[in-house]
């Protein structure tokens, strides 16, 4: 990346940044295709969320439907529910993680111009 007499290849520093980004939208685009579930209750209750954190289904078994006892049936829910999108939040930190990590450890001292020399950046 440096050339001789210390400067930088910008066209190189913009290839890998355009690579880097075609990646990002490529590991995007395979998470919101994805589906992980989360589960309360022993089972009782499944849900289904995309990697985008987008609620696809929710299966809930008989035996828990008590009409006398709704709210137990919503906190099992809200416990699947949030247990699917923890999966989900892995998922997304799995995939994306490694790719995040490349965009700020490959970048070279930038002598400030990283911030613009902007107020509060």
């Amino acid at each position: 990346m440096v050339q001789p007499g210390g400067g930088f290849d910008m066209g190189q520093i913009l290839q890998q940044a355009q690579q880097m980004q075609q990646k990002l939208v490529e590991a995007q685009e395979e998470l919101a295709n994805t589906e992980v579930t989360g589960t309360s209750g022993g089972g009782l209750v499944t849900a289904t969320v995309t990697g985008g954190m987008e609620l696809k289904g929710l299966v809930i078994d008989p035996k828990v439907v008590d009409p006398e006892d709704t709210e137990t049936l919503a906190d099992l829910v809200v416990a699947a529910v949030r247990d699917a999108s923890a999966n989900a939040q892995k998922l997304t930190e799995q995939k994306l993680g490694p790719l995040a990590g490349g965009l700020g450890g490959g970048m070279p001292d930038l002598g400030g111009l990283g911030g613009l020399g902007l107020p509060g950046a």
